[in-house]
């Protein structure tokens, strides 16, 4: 009998103790409208309140956060976006890329492949080109100083990105801009004046049917589904 009298006592006394950890648990939200987690440094201060299981409920509620937190909701899976909406150069890599580490990125290795002489290279390591002999494709003309020389995407990589590139991998999209099909090296100022411009919207002055074989010939690589007219 005493025995049974001692069990009935602990389990009231742990019934209590739960109700008691469970009410410390809750979430207060004040007149004020501002939601306290027991963290929070004003939560003890807080007697005239409404009480929530969760801080989602409180917030659901019409209750805010006190000024200077915030908070992630916890009430469903956090959903991660796998792709940005917003364009930015660093979603195709960060500049060009070196894959082979010989400290020639992609930029030189174009400039020296597309040179129709012998390139000079800045000092003995032959990491960046100095002068070379391009032929535009844009314009016709020759130049010699590879200061002067932009490396352009054929087509855009903010106008991929606006055309479905957004959607593909980081790795893909790195592929892209370092991809030597949609690369060539070209005047630094017809290259501003193209921008991200589409097909339908700039061409260049010389060699446009050039510039349009290899533009639609990119979009065939990667799988850009649009209509050239």
């Amino acid at each position: 009998m005493v025995t049974f009298f001692h069990s009935h006592i602990l389990i009231v006394i742990l019934l209590v103790l739960s109700a008691s950890s469970q009410a410390s648990e809750i979430v207060k939200k004040s007149k004020s409208a501002i939601c306290h987690t027991p963290g929070s440094q004003y939560y003890s201060r807080t007697k005239n309140f409404t009480s929530y299981d969760t801080l989602d409920q409180c917030l659901a509620s019409g209750g805010r956060l006190p000024k200077g937190q915030s908070y992630t909701s916890q009430s469903k899976p956090k959903v991660v976006s796998e792709t940005p909406t917003k364009y930015s150069r660093d979603e195709f890599g960060r500049g060009w890329a070196d894959e082979d580490k010989d400290c020639q990125n992609t930029r030189q290795e174009i400039l020296i492949s597309l040179s129709t002489a012998p390139v000079r290279f800045s000092d003995d390591r032959e990491c960046r080109v100095t002068f070379g002999r391009w032929i535009s494709m844009y314009s016709g003309e020759v130049i010699f100083d590879a200061s002067k020389i932009d490396i352009d995407h054929i087509v855009p990589l903010k106008w991929a990105w606006d055309n479905g590139a957004d959607k593909w991998s980081k790795e893909k999209r790195e592929q892209f801009a370092n991809d030597p099909v949609n690369l060539v090296a070209v005047e630094a100022s017809l290259n501003r004046q193209k921008g991200a411009k589409g097909l339908d919207e700039w061409q260049p002055p010389k060699n446009q049917t050039q510039y349009k074989a290899r533009y639609e010939r990119v979009l065939k690589k990667y799988g850009i589904q649009i209509t050239i007219r």
